[in-house]
């Protein structure tokens, strides 16, 4: 079960085990998580849990919310994060490992083909050939891993469907067609988005270059 560890100086002065789908964190006493100090707004911040799965929110605070250093909005947490509320360090803990690409992301060709829209005949796309035309230069097609632990890596889309997110919360299909690829929502209540725009059931064209987001973790579509 998640939790929080809350400390000062070193010497941590409480723990708190997430339980309940929000959690919220600040000043004032009817808080789950209170924090008593000036530099902690009443209500500060809030953390929301889906599954297995935790989300901070900064709530507006007078001094922001950080997380390992950086300020943060609204953030997916991972296992180890430290987050800061003035001279606070509240470390989140959550050892259960999920099945899957890694920790929280996972990447699944095939999974998604019986929910992917009906597609027409698919093309055989390889990395040298072209499919219509039988020349040299055909191309490659990946999801590039921008944010979370998987950051830096590429998954090659050479499945005609390859499912990405976290089981439960959000997932999305990248189907390949004899045009090109597309992208479309498949479950879960976190709206993918297709540079910042949501993504929807209906499936939506990708290009070279286009950002997605999904369940608090950044990738981008390369085609070259």
């Amino acid at each position: 079960m998640p939790k929080m560890i809350v400390s000062i100086d070193g010497v941590v002065i409480k723990e708190v085990q997430l339980t309940k789908d929000r959690t919220t964190l600040g000043r004032r006493p009817y808080n789950d998580i209170v924090i008593d100090n000036l530099a902690v707004s009443g209500e500060h911040a809030v953390l929301q849990m889906a599954g297995n799965v935790v989300h901070l929110e900064d709530l507006n605070s007078t001094n922001g919310t950080y997380v390992n250093g950086k300020a943060a909005k609204k953030q997916l947490l991972q296992n180890g994060d430290v987050v800061e509320v003035g001279k606070y360090k509240i470390k989140y803990v959550n050892e259960v490992v999920e099945q899957g690409y890694e920790k929280t992301m996972m990447f699944r060709p095939e999974a998604a083909a019986a929910m992917a829209p009906p597609a027409p005949p698919v093309a055989t796309y390889s990395t040298r050939g072209n499919p219509e035309s039988g020349g040299v230069g055909g191309f490659h097609a990946a999801i590039k891993v921008l944010s979370g632990a998987a950051s830096g890596r590429e998954v090659p889309l050479t499945k005609v469907v390859t499912t990405v997110g976290k089981p439960g919360v959000a997932v999305a299909a990248i189907t390949r067609r004899n045009h090109g690829f597309m992208v479309h929502h498949v479950e879960g209540a976190g709206n993918p988005t297709l540079n910042g725009a949501p993504i929807g059931v209906e499936p939506v064209s990708l290009k070279n270059g286009d950002l997605i987001e999904l369940a608090g973790t950044q990738m981008q579509f390369v085609q070259t």
